[in-house]
C-alpha cells in the first residue's frame, strides 16, 4: 500500500494574502480640463466659471474621478480647486492626477483600513496573480504595512514563493 498524498501547503502555517480582495470598487473616470480651454491653451476664467455653474455634476455620483489636463497648458490652481469643489460632494473620491494615480491612491486608502495586527508573527504569502489589475504600488504598500509585524513575507503562491523579508532571529 502507498502512503496517502498529503497536501503540505494546506497544512503549512502560511497565511495567503490576495490583494485582489482589497480591490477598491467603483467606476474610474477622468475629467480632462483641456475641454474647458480656449484653443487647448488658455483657461478663460469667465467662461470656465459659467461652465462650472451650468454643468451637471451629478454624472460623477459614486464614481472615482481623476482630474487632469492632457495638454501642455498652464492651469491655475484655483481651477482644479473649483472642479474638486463641485465633484467631491457627489463622487466617491476625487484627486488631481491620471488614472494610474487614482488607482494607486484608491488602493492605498483601502489598504490603510487593513489591521496589520491580524498578521502578527505570521508567515505571509502575498498572492502574485489576480484577475483584476493590482498596481505595483499596492505590493509596496503591503510590505510597508506588514514588514514590522510579520515573521516573514513572501510573494507568489504557497507552493512556489519568492522570499521578500524574514525577521532576523533575536
Amino acid at each position: 500500500m502507498s502512503d496517502p498524498i498529503v497536501n503540505r501547503v494546506a497544512n503549512s502555517p502560511l497565511v495567503s494574502l490576495d490583494l485582489e480582495q482589497y480591490y477598491p470598487e467603483g467606476e474610474r473616470v477622468v475629467y480632462d480640463i483641456k475641454d474647458n480651454l480656449y484653443e487647448e491653451t488658455i483657461l478663460r476664467e469667465k467662461d470656465f466659471r459659467a461652465f462650472v455653474k451650468e454643468h451637471d455634476w451629478k454624472q460623477y455620483a459614486g464614481k472615482n474621478v481623476a482630474i487632469t489636463c492632457s495638454v501642455d497648458a498652464i492651469i491655475p490652481t484655483w481651477a482644479y480647486m473649483l472642479l474638486a469643489s463641485k465633484i467631491s460632494p457627489v463622487a466617491n473620491y476625487v484627486l488631481l492626477g491620471n488614472l494610474e494615480d487614482l488607482e494607486r491612491e484608491l488602493f492605498k486608502r483601502t489598504l490603510a483600513k487593513l489591521n496589520p495586527e491580524e498578521f502578527k508573527d505570521a508567515k505571509v504569502v502575498v498572492k502574485g496573480c489576480s484577475d483584476k489589475s493590482v498596481p505595483a504600488s499596492a505590493y509596496v504598500e503591503i510590505v510597508r504595512l506588514l514588514q514590522p509585524i510579520v515573521s516573514s513575507l513572501m510573494f507568489g503562491e504557497p507552493c512556489s514563493t519568492v522570499p521578500v523579508f524574514k525577521k532576523p532571529k533575536e
